[in-house]
C-alpha cells in the first residue's frame, strides 16, 4: 500500500510540475504551488526529486520518454515523421511550452540534456546512413539536417504572436501538409 501511494504522490507531482512548469517556466515555478496541486508538502519533491531542478529534469525526462514512445522515428520518411512531431506539438500545448523554456532556461547554461543527446543519436546515425545510401540529401551534415527538420516541424508553435492569426488561417491539415511538403524538399536527394 505504501509503494502505491508513493508512486501516485511521484505521479501527482511530475503532472503538478509540468503544468506549473509549462506556464511559468523553471525560474516562475514554485515548490509549494506544485506541491499544493498534488495536494502534498513541498518536502516530498525534495524526497523524491532532490531539487526543484531536479524536478523539472524528471518532468523532462517524462516527456522525453513520451514523445520518443509515440514517435516512430523513420530516416527513409522524414517529412512524414516530420508531420508526427506536429501533431505531437499541436496535440499538447504545454510540450511546446516546454521546450521553449527549456531552451530559454537551460540548453545555453549547461551540459546537453543526456536525455535529448541520447534520442537524438540514433536519428542522426539513421539519417546519416540514409544520406550514404542516397536516399536523403548530403548538402548538410546529419545532425544539422535534423536541426532544420525539427525546426520545420515546430514552425507553427514557434511564430511569434504576431504572425499568429495569418499562421491560424490555415486548416491544422493544411498546416501539416506545409510541414510534411517542406521536409520532403528538404531532404530531397
Amino acid at each position: 500500500m505504501a509503494q502505491r501511494d508513493a508512486e501516485a504522490t511521484r505521479r501527482r507531482l511530475l503532472e503538478a510540475a509540468a503544468a506549473e512548469f509549462a506556464e511559468l517556466g523553471i525560474a516562475g515555478a514554485r515548490v509549494d504551488r506544485i506541491a499544493a496541486a498534488a495536494r502534498t508538502n513541498k518536502a516530498q519533491i525534495y524526497h523524491y526529486f532532490g531539487s526543484k531542478d531536479g524536478l523539472f529534469e524528471a518532468v523532462l525526462a517524462g516527456l522525453l520518454h513520451d514523445v520518443v514512445e509515440t514517435d516512430p522515428f523513420d530516416a527513409d520518411d522524414l517529412p512524414e515523421s516530420m508531420g508526427r512531431i506536429f501533431d505531437q506539438f499541436e496535440d499538447d500545448p504545454a510540450l511546446a511550452r516546454l521546450a521553449t523554456w527549456y531552451r530559454l532556461e537551460r540548453s545555453a547554461d549547461g551540459p546537453p540534456h543526456a536525455g535529448i543527446v541520447e534520442a537524438n543519436v540514433g536519428k542522426v546515425a539513421a539519417i546519416r546512413a540514409a544520406q550514404r545510401a542516397g536516399r536523403v540529401t548530403d548538402a548538410f551534415p546529419a545532425d544539422v539536417l535534423l536541426g532544420l527538420l525539427i525546426s520545420v516541424a515546430t514552425t507553427w508553435v514557434s511564430l511569434p504572436p504576431e504572425y499568429a492569426p495569418s499562421a491560424r488561417n490555415g486548416t491544422r491539415p493544411r498546416r501539416r501538409a506545409s510541414v510534411v511538403e517542406a521536409a520532403r524538399r528538404l531532404v530531397a536527394p
